[in-house]
């Protein structure tokens, strides 16, 4: 990321500024010494066969302090500044990243080169009371660590890195799991360039994961009749073999593009190491519909894992039981003479730990902190392995490659080093060839329940092995796996963030890192030893929307995990506000905003008679907004928002336009899509106009001169005569070095359309480092987005397609706000 500003050639920065006053500060300052007769080199260099000849035999103490006033004084001085300039104790020297609170009373908490200087700083010892100690009896009923930690996880669970994150991040409860939310310290910036240039690190294990198993004849129906039947289906070749992971999002079994449920990965086990359905596995989460023990055909048994968002996992549950019932049922209705078969179910909740390394570095992270076994001799994964050295980006590896390997304990080799780039002798970097997907390169022992199980606990304790190292004749030299190490399977498969249609976006390419539980803290060590960066919540949503891309659940309005996110949210901060006095808080009443903590898409998508008026011609503009919106009618019907999205929207919104009857189009493309993947035509009882206004689209929307939208902005139609008034001061301010427009922008920012003009809301939107300016994404009603097609065709009657050369104008407004700042909208597309 650039500077704030540029740095001249002749100009030093802050941090070189410091430390030449500190070196001045503690610099001695010396007499200068000027000779008028001839050189005496030659005689200080002869050698002598006296040293104490030339010596006085007696010293005139005055005259010496004469002629040494100068150094004397000098020292002085240099005492005094010296002791000014030291306004910083030894670990307060040290970067953000490596001080600890233990170090500034604690000399082994600082670097060894430090230790010296520190302990001069420490306070002496104070003779401290010795402690009482506790009697017999009260010893036994002391609880124990573990037991006080079980007792704190009564109504969330913790993750096996929790005891880490709660000493390093703020912490809260979310879905179901205490979550770390962003560091302690300040990070923001350091995540993003983290994620841009080095590698960043999220403890993901709080994901859901789901197994199903059963014959593929039924697995692909039932999958396919709940994913979204855009771009290719879990049934097609390229993920059926197991060789990808298919990013896609679930939807209530017959019922798209009505009731989004949650993003959804699915994974298929490699069809080469299939095998039969697993044995019967007690224990919670499990779900069966058995009508029949076996199958006749072994060979068709496959097993798929489901990774969706925790807060979607009981609507996910329903789902599979729903579409798993009507297509057994289906199948048992076609084939009644054959044997009939069986749907397992089986939650694996907290038996693996999901780590996400995002970045450029993530790679090279993966190649110092990992150590496959010798016994792997498969070529396809040596490739793979030693290209990870040289790899530039995990962009460049296929979308969703999947590989399977297994690794040595990785506290054997701790400390872990962050492997280099090779380069030539001409010092340039080796192109590492590109490995190719393959069902052999994706297997992995991670898929058997019963390894699984045996390796929830390791063999060797930290103190077993710190004993062992011990015993090395070189310290720190790392440890040789015996043949009673663990051999631990995992799974890595390629992970991207990316918007196909922009660019002004950066795309950010990493991995998912799946291992089993109980290797929680083992790998996240020596992850986070190679000088990684550890992001919360805070931070993985930023990746996101640097990139351009929605994030489940604040970016997917119309579903029931954003209703709630969005009631938790508004009750936090209509909290937040009441404590205020009235004098320091926002007064949203004077302002004119209808929703300042929760956004009512109903009323977006319910009215649209006020926008169509005005769409078109020059409508009256105030400078408040004191007109309420007319109540209601008792018996309208309420109009059912649903999200439009997915790969295919820029297609359909071409045909829907380029149609007279929007609603009819919108409806045979949906239609189009529902037969794709074998469901039937929409019911009759869904009328085609309500299926039309309640379609919402996600937008995303930069900022044309000044300003940064916040979440929960108002989006504005503009009139014409204001978008036109607009692109005059945005050309002006284009062509002119100086901010000469500042006032012609002051002055039209202050005149805000009526309510009737909202068309949508931001839902992420703030100052985008990544940009250099405003950035939000949102959504928008599709009548709306039609709109204002239309009205940039009006604006740009000579300019033909690409659409891009006909930008379509909003006003952005915050909630705490008075002034409506133009922004170019563009449509949200994402792989």
């Amino acid at each position: 990321m650039a500077p704030k500003r540029p740095i001249a050639a002749d100009e030093i920065s802050g941090r070189e500024k410091k430390k030449l006053k500190v070196s001045f500060a503690r610099t001695i300052a010396v007499q200068p010494i000027f000779e008028t007769g001839p050189s005496k080199a030659n005689a200080v260099n002869k050698p002598k066969s006296n040293s104490l000849q030339g010596l006085p035999s007696t010293i005139d103490v005055e005259k010496f302090v004469e002629v040494r006033s100068f150094e004397i004084d000098a020292m002085h001085d240099a005492m005094k500044t010296a002791s000014a300039s030291s306004t910083h104790r030894v670990w307060q020297t040290l970067p953000r990243h490596l001080r600890r609170r233990a170090a500034s009373h604690d000399v082994r908490r600082v670097p060894l080169k430090l230790r010296e200087r520190a302990a001069a700083e420490m306070d002496p010892a104070r003779n401290k009371p010795p402690k009482k100690t506790k009697p017999k009896h009260g010893r036994a009923k002391q609880v124990s660590r573990t037991d006080s930690f079980l007792k704190r996880q009564v109504n969330k669970a913790w993750l096996e890195t929790h005891i880490w994150h709660a000493k390093r991040m703020h912490m809260k409860d979310m879905w179901g799991y205490r979550l770390s939310v962003s560091p302690t310290e300040k990070s923001y910036r350091p995540s993003h360039r983290a994620s841009l240039h080095d590698a960043i690190l999220h403890d993901a294990s709080y994901y859901s994961f789901f197994e199903i198993s059963g014959s593929e004849k039924i697995l692909v129906p039932v999958l396919e009749s709940i994913c979204d039947p855009q771009g290719p289906g879990p049934g097609s070749k390229r993920y059926l073999g197991g060789t990808r992971a298919l990013e896609t999002h679930m939807y209530k079994r017959n019922m798209y593009p009505y009731d989004l449920i949650t993003p959804l990965t699915v994974i298929w086990r490699p069809q080469s190491i299939s095998s039969l359905p697993p044995n019967d596995r007690k224990g919670k989460g499990k779900e069966t519909m058995d009508f029949a023990p076996t199958l006749s055909n072994s060979s068709s048994i496959r097993t798929v894992w489901l990774k969706f968002h925790p807060s979607a996992e009981p609507a996910v549950l329903d789902a599979l039981k729903e579409a798993a019932s009507w297509t057994l049922a289906q199948h048992r209705k076609i084939l009644e003479n054959s044997s009939d078969v069986s749907f397992e179910i089986v939650n694996l909740q907290a038996q693996f730990n999901v780590f996400e390394i995002m970045g450029p570095k993530s790679s090279q992270v993966l190649r110092g902190s990992l150590s496959p076994v010798n016994s792997d001799i498969r070529e396809d994964f040596s490739q793979f392995w030693s290209s990870l050295i040289n790899l530039q980006s995990a962009g460049s590896i296929p979308r969703g490659m999947i590989i399977g390997f297994k690794v040595i304990d990785p506290r054997l080799n701790f400390p872990p080093k962050i492997a280099k780039p090779r380069t030539d002798n001409s010092g340039r970097l080796h192109v590492p060839p590109i490995t190719l997907p393959s069902s052999q390169l994706a297997e992995s022992e991670i898929w058997d329940a019963d390894i699984r199980s045996g390796l929830a606990k390791p063999i060797f304790k930290k103190k077993d092995l710190d004993e062992r190292r011990s015993k090395n004749a070189v310290p720190g030299t790392s440890l040789h796996a015996t043949r009673q190490d663990d051999r631990v399977p995992v799974l890595l498969i390629q992970r991207s963030l990316e918007n196909i249609n922009s660019t002004d976006s950066q795309p950010v390419h990493g991995w998912n890192l799946i291992v089993p539980a109980g290797w929680g803290m083992p790998f996240f060590s020596s992850l986070t030893f190679t000088d990684t960066r550890v992001s919360g919540q805070f931070e993985r949503q930023t990746q996101s929307y640097e990139s351009g891309v929605a994030y489940f659940p604040r970016d997917y309005p119309s579903t029931k995990p954003y209703e709630l996110y969005a009631s938790e949210r508004a009750i936090e901060e209509k909290t937040t506000w009441d404590r205020k006095p009235p004098a320091k808080r926002v007064n949203y009443g004077k302002l004119g905003t209808r929703n300042p903590w929760k956004v009512d898409w109903t009323t977006i998508v319910g009215a649209h008679t006020a926008f169509d008026k005005t769409s078109g011609a020059d409508s009256e503009l105030s400078t408040t907004q004191r007109e309420p919106l007319a109540a209601p009618e008792a018996n309208k019907k309420v109009i059912r928002p649903w999200l439009l999205r997915g790969s295919e929207v820029p297609k359909i919104l071409s045909n829907i336009s380029s149609m007279l009857n929007h609603s009819a189009a919108l409806l045979s493309e949906v239609n189009r899509l529902r037969l794709k993947r074998g469901l039937a035509v929409v019911a009759s009882n869904v009328n085609t106009d309500e299926l039309f206004q309640g379609a919402l689209v996600n937008v995303k929307l930069t900022m044309c001169l000044r300003g940064a939208p916040q979440d929960l902005a108002m989006i504005y139609s503009l009139s014409d005569s204001a978008c036109r008034q607009w692109k005059k001061l945005i050309h002006k301010a284009q062509s002119s070095s100086i901010d000469e427009e500042m006032f012609g922008e002051e002055e039209l920012a202050n005149i805000v359309p009526s309510e009737a003009a909202i068309v949508g809301y931001v839902t992420t939107g703030h100052y985008s480092l990544s940009r250099g300016h405003g950035f939000a994404i949102g959504a928008i009603s599709l009548v709306h987005l039609l709109a204002l097609e239309q009205q940039s065709i009006r604006l740009h009657p000579n300019q033909q397609a690409p659409s891009k050369a006909r930008p379509m104008f909003v006003g952005l407004r915050n909630i705490d706000g008075h002034q409506c700042r133009m922004a170019i909208l563009e449509v949200l597309v994402e792989c």
